[in-house]
């Protein structure tokens, strides 16, 4: 049995506290790849490798049953707030 989209809401949720969170499991069901989209202030001052490790640490209890995890955003809730501006001016 794989992870779930659940597992992985909920180690992020516990761990980093997001204020926007989207996981998509495009394993088909397998639950071994997944999509993120992460909003959250703990990113604050941090570079994107950074950010990265942030979000691979909090998904290390589910991440040895993870074959794929593509971190599509992961930013601060200032720079999420200016991404959305941006894309509802178009």
């Amino acid at each position: 049995m794989g992870v779930t989209k659940e597992q992985v809401e909920s180690s992020l949720t516990s761990k980093l506290n997001p204020s926007h969170l989207e996981v998509i499991d495009t394993s088909g069901g397998c639950g071994a790849s997944f999509t993120i989209e992460i909003v959250s202030e703990q990113f604050e001052g941090k570079r994107l490798l950074e950010r990265h490790r942030l979000v691979n640490t909090a998904l290390e209890g589910v991440m040895k049953e993870i074959h794929a995890l593509s971190i599509k955003k992961a930013v601060t809730p200032e720079q999420w707030k200016q991404q959305q501006s941006s894309t509802s001016a178009v």
